[in-house]
């Protein structure tokens, strides 16, 4: 493919615009779907896009190639994302005001950092021991609403659920980092796999009663933009870059574009210490950018 920046730009503005809707996507579809039904659905819906976009291409005999020569490991990657990692993630959504879930969750590339170094062999250098600090501060600044000293978490266990889901992307990402298997296959593969769990975890944890249009609409935009073409479309953005440090940069927009829409369309009054906080965890993955080259395929995702 050949290098082409505007492109990579265009269709770099296009994952974070399909990032930024997803936090407001989320709070709404809850209001009408357990967290389990709206995973089924997103689920189902991101499956059909991409087995679409491989048949496209002619790569639909991939995924049985790929399956029996490592069955175990995509296994493990389904399990992950999109089977845990969402379910977590929609339970602290659940639980907490969307700005909230959302920032917090966007600590997860500071996560990355501490995992790479027993997994990968990494060192933790300066710049980055300065935004792991800051960036877990601005998380405490965002969980206590402020009140650092007080220590007041309004509902621990939704913020436990929110940092514990960032363990868990970070977890896929070292777990994809070394992988050389074409990306859209594999994230196809996970997903396909994935998906016998979320139907049991449908049947223990809720039901199969999908009765809300609204719910059905908020689940289908989840699964295609926020599983699918946000995807696909950062995929091809590093891809055409000429420079991946530019385009990655552009994933900061997304949380504050964010809040606007929480703010506009779900109603929440954004909070002085989600801002605090969230300024400070930009800033901390700011220090990373501009210190460390991009390791991973996927270095900037934000919910």
């Amino acid at each position: 493919m050949m290098k082409d920046q505007k492109k990579a730009y265009l269709f770099g503005l296009g994952a974070v615009a399909c990032w930024s809707t997803v936090a407001t996507a989320f709070k709404l579809s809850l209001g009408y779907f357990t967290p389990a039904q709206l995973l089924l659905v997103a689920t189902i819906s991101s499956l059909l896009l991409l087995l679409g976009m491989l048949a496209w291409q002619g790569k639909l005999t991939y995924l049985a190639r790929y399956f029996r020569a490592r069955p175990g490991y995509y296994l493990l990657l389904g399990l992950i994302n999109p089977a845990l990692y969402y379910l977590v993630l929609f339970q602290a959504y659940d639980r907490l005001p969307a700005q909230q879930a959302q920032t917090l969750n966007y600590t997860w590339a500071i996560t990355l950092t501490l995992l790479a170094v027993p997994f990968l062999g990494q060192k933790i250098r300066k710049q980055d021991g300065i935004a792991i600090v800051l960036g877990y501060l601005g998380a405490m600044v965002i969980a206590t609403r402020g009140d650092l000293l007080g220590l007041d978490f309004e509902d621990p266990l939704g913020v436990a659920l929110a940092l514990f889901s960032t363990l868990l992307w970070a977890g896929y990402w070292i777990l994809s980092a070394r992988n050389q298997d074409d990306p859209l296959v594999a994230l196809t593969l996970s997903f396909l796999l994935a998906l016998p769990p979320i139907v049991l975890a449908t049947a223990l944890w809720s039901d199969f009663t999908l009765t809300a249009w609204q719910g059905w609409v908020g689940a289908i935009y989840v699964g295609l933009f926020e599983m699918g073409f946000a995807f696909v479309m950062w995929l091809l953005a590093m891809r055409y870059a000429e420079n991946t440090a530019r385009i990655s940069n552009l994933i900061f927009i997304s949380p504050f574009v964010s809040l606007l829409l929480l703010r506009f369309l779900v109603g929440e009054e954004i909070y002085p210490a989600t801002l605090v906080g969230l300024s400070m965890i930009v800033a901390a993955l700011l220090i990373q950018q501009l210190r460390l080259k991009p390791r991973f395929a996927n270095p900037s995702k934000a919910e």
